[in-house]
């Protein structure tokens, strides 16, 4: 990632205080650009699987299992997206 620029944004309390509290007080922008990398590629495999099952059959549960084990694999710590549910695919 080229440059930085500083942004101002509102976040609830608590959720910054754990975050801080756990990466100090150096850390809490490199931690925040982090996640927000982690959700905008979490976005952009949603777009991808959306554009293949609209030419194909959707995916089995048996392959996007096998995804998420990739993904785990070569990404340790990534939050596949599931919070108790299937991940929903981009609009």
């Amino acid at each position: 990632m080229s440059g930085s620029k500083k942004y101002s944004i509102s976040l609830p309390e608590e959720l910054a205080e754990d975050v801080r509290s756990r990466v100090g007080p150096g850390g809490f922008s490199a931690y925040v650009a982090e996640a927000l990398e982690q959700r905008l590629a979490m976005e952009r495999l949603r777009e991808i699987v959306a554009d293949f099952e609209i030419d194909n059959d959707p995916l089995t549960e048996e392959e996007r299992e096998a995804a998420r084990a990739e993904l785990r694999h070569h990404s340790p710590g990534v939050d596949d997206g599931r919070d108790g549910e299937q991940p929903q695919a981009a609009a």
